[in-house]
């Protein structure tokens, strides 16, 4: 697993991100990592790609920060390709992971968003969606 741009966060930082069930391979089990679910809903999405459905279900969690790189390394491991991604963010920081790779940067941090941006486009994942919130 390769880890972009890392940067260092509280232990203690709480992580509120979202993910969509229709990103994860068929099998995977996420949980643990003291995840707490927000909110689960279902939505017509505008702007999909040919191989994303119509219809997403969005997993809205929070988890302490201490469980940011293993909830990562987790989600890298079972995020379908091309194109899906979960991203989350801190107080601080903002993770965006895909299959295989991880960008962490500081919330604000242009370049660090640049690149993380970059590599969604190469991925496959459609220029709409690459408007993540920090």
């Amino acid at each position: 697993m390769e880890l972009a741009a890392p940067a260092s966060s509280p232990r203690t930082a709480v992580i509120r991100g979202l993910f969509l069930a229709e990103s994860l391979k068929t099998g995977s089990a996420i949980g643990g990592h003291d995840m707490r679910l927000v909110r689960c809903s279902r939505y017509q999405a505008g702007g999909v790609a040919a191989y994303q459905p119509p219809v997403w279900t969005a997993i809205e969690f929070e988890a302490p920060g201490a469980s940011a790189a293993a909830l990562a390394d987790e989600l890298s491991e079972n995020l379908l390709s091309p194109g899906w991604y979960v991203n989350w963010s801190s107080d601080t920081e903002t993770t965006i992971v895909f299959p295989g790779k991880i960008f962490r940067y500081r919330r604000g941090d242009r370049e660090g968003r640049a690149a993380a941006q970059e590599h969604g486009r190469s991925c496959g994942v459609p220029e709409p969606q690459l408007d993540w919130t920090e």
